[in-house]
């Protein structure tokens, strides 16, 4: 296990970075999504924090705490508890956290599980807590919330069948509450005096069904599962038996992934294809429906459902009124890994990432993404801004450097071929009439782009590895570029020849000019920065980066006096460059981060990561 928090004497005299935004929504967590029911806040998980959002003002708050990615979050009925239980490394125990709403802080942690809380469930006073294991754990828990402590617990399907991976407690008793799974539905009676639950498994006759998700009518009368057939089972809690099934004919593409009971009856259904679907008991036909992007993981009502909320595995979160049932989108974000971020020249307003096959352009202080190009099935490895804002350059894995126009996204150009083993890292001169590739293979290629022409002006190669990051002069007279191969070369970009060159034992991810310009920092794999001169290639000083995992992101201040670095620590750090000391330390990512940037005029660190999520800090000095 890699240990996230860093040992307590680096953290003594090192001020907390303050995160001021994230941008970010794990999709595929089932009914991730919850609206509080105060009707204000949306709550979610974003790796390993959970998301408190307020829904008018886009005010957010963290809940941190836990040590790796959140699985399943629970709202009490009245509002005042949150639960959210996590994933670990197997064989170790996976903590469920009891927070406290109103002032959003841990209350406790309920540690028998291991491996992965895989559902949780309030019960409709605040008195229980049920929680289901993951595959690996395969029991049932009762805690007691006001002692904080487990009542009793049980395996949660019997030996013949699969596992259970959805709770939902009754809406009206504190005793009874219902778990589903693979082949398995089960009413249990919680028996308090002699601390037992009981279990009553349901009659289904022939049929076998695999339960993704399910829900209770308001008065108890009955409960609905939907499964991975694409079907949906009425049941009776009482009876225990199979009141009736549907649809008959049209089943949900790719399974119901997840459903909701109204109030006013009926029920809202979200399929694995992405279709919302208001239907009734007994046929199941489609009264109302409307097709989103993505997955539908998560349905969540506002109120009574006259609002109601949607989350899919794409990450997006719409809001659906009822009435008219259009669906408006309020939230997107990154679902694959982030591989850049980068800031137009001379602004701190937008920026751009870039992740698998889209590029998205995001409003810095809104967190509202303006712009997105996709290239279907293809991966983008890396992006910059000419510097008078016309084009946005990026790098593909299909070998391909395409342009795009940054407001309208209109693809202005291609350059086809432009590398072996696709195109890994791209740099732009600031006169914006070259661009500066690197390639799988190694090669770095000088191209000149002319009004309507994009030419090959010379291919470097030295590298024998792919290139992982290129900075530029900004005289435009030299560029340094990092290898994997444990090698930086710095170009002179008038003779078109190798200057100088930095062997290290280590795969290089980042590279920073000082802005001087007579050092370079860089950093990789063996977590040590290294000061290089650039006349020479000799080695000034090293500084111990990180405890654990390389270090794949950094960026430098334009007075150049200190410098941010990021990396598989999850750790975004503030350094002092003289000093060579850590001024501050940020805690918030998830994933492993992969790049990261200082905004033009000092004002943000932006963060981005392996997990989809990208970070806005405080930059902590004022310049």
């Amino acid at each position: 296990m890699e240990n996230q928090i860093p040992p307590k004497a680096e953290v003594a005299e090192v001020a907390e970075l303050e995160l001021e935004a994230a941008i970010g929504f794990n999709g595929h967590v089932p009914t991730g999504l919850k609206c509080h029911p105060d009707q204000e806040h949306l709550i979610f998980p974003l790796g390993c924090t959970v998301l408190i959002q307020a829904i008018n003002t886009q005010e957010q708050n963290f809940l941190h705490g836990h040590s790796n990615n959140v699985s399943c979050v629970a709202i009490s009925k009245s509002g005042l508890y949150l639960a959210s239980g996590q994933v670990t490394f197997m064989g170790f125990k996976a903590d469920i956290i009891l927070w406290d709403y109103k002032k959003r802080e841990l209350i406790a942690r309920l540690s028998l599980h291991k491996g992965k809380i895989e559902a949780l469930a309030f019960s409709p006073n605040d008195l229980y807590l049920v929680s289901l294991g993951g595959p690996d754990d395969g029991s049932v828990v009762v805690w007691n919330i006001a002692k904080r402590e487990a009542i009793c617990g049980s395996p949660a399907a019997g030996l013949n069948v699969g596992n259970a991976t959805t709770v939902i407690f009754s809406r009206c008793r504190d005793k009874m509450f219902v778990t589903a799974g693979n082949g398995t539905i089960r009413v249990w009676e919680l028996d308090l005096p002699n601390r037992k639950i009981w279990p009553t498994e349901c009659q289904t006759g022939q049929m076998k069904r695999i339960v993704m998700c399910i829900t209770i009518a308001v008065d108890d009368s009955f409960f609905y599962l939907g499964t991975t057939t694409g079907d949906i089972l009425k049941m009776n809690p009482r009876t225990k038996l199979l009141a009736d099934t549907g649809p008959a004919k049209d089943k949900f593409s790719l399974g119901v992934s997840t459903i909701k009971c109204l109030k006013m009856g009926g029920l809202l259904v979200g399929s694995g294809a992405g279709l919302l679907v208001f239907c009734k008991s007994p046929s199941y036909k489609p009264i109302k429906k409307i097709q989103l992007q993505g997955g539908i993981t998560s349905i969540t009502l506002r109120g009574e459902g006259h609002h109601f909320f949607v989350g899919t595995e794409e990450s997006h979160i719409y809001r659906v009124n009822f009435t008219d049932f259009k669906e408006t989108l309020i939230a997107t974000c990154h679902f694959e890994a982030v591989q850049d971020i980068v800031f137009p020249f001379g602004t701190a307003e937008l920026f751009a990432t870039c992740a698998k096959k889209d590029i998205r352009v995001w409003h810095t202080l809104s967190n509202r993404e303006l712009l997105r190009i996709t290239v279907p099935n293809m991966t983008c490895h890396g992006i910059d801004f000419m510097r008078d804002g016309k084009s946005i350059i990026s790098a593909w894995d299909d070998g391909r450097i395409r342009a795009f126009a940054p407001e309208t996204g209109r693809l202005m150009y291609v350059i086809n071929n432009a590398h072996r083993i696709g195109v890994t890292a791209i740099a732009t001169t600031s006169d914006c009439k070259r661009v500066i590739s690197g390639g799988g293979e190694g090669e770095v290629r000088v191209w000149q782009i002319g009004c309507q022409t994009q030419k090959l002006e010379e291919a470097l190669k030295e590298h024998k590895s792919s290139v992982s990051c290129i900075r530029v002069k900004n005289n435009n007279l030299e560029c340094v570029t990092a290898s994997t191969d444990g090698t930086c070369i710095i170009w002179d970009l008038v003779r078109l020849r190798r200057n100088q060159m930095i062997l290290a034992n280590t795969l290089f991810q980042c590279v920073c000019y000082h802005p001087e310009e007579f050092q370079i920092i860089t950093s990789g794999t063996d977590r040590k920065i290294a000061y290089w001169e650039v006349f020479d290639g000799s080695v000034i000083r090293e500084l111990e980066g990180s405890l654990s995992g390389s270090i794949n992101g950094m960026d430098i201040t334009t007075e150049g006096v200190h410098f941010v670095t990021g990396g598989n620590d999850h750790l975004v750090k503030v350094w002092d460059y003289n000093g060579g000391e850590v001024t501050h330390v940020g805690v918030g990512h998830s994933g492993n981060i992969t790049r990261i940037r200082i905004s033009p005029g000092n004002q943000y660190i932006v963060s981005v990561s392996a997990d989809g999520a990208v970070l806005r800090w405080k930059y902590p000095f004022t310049s």
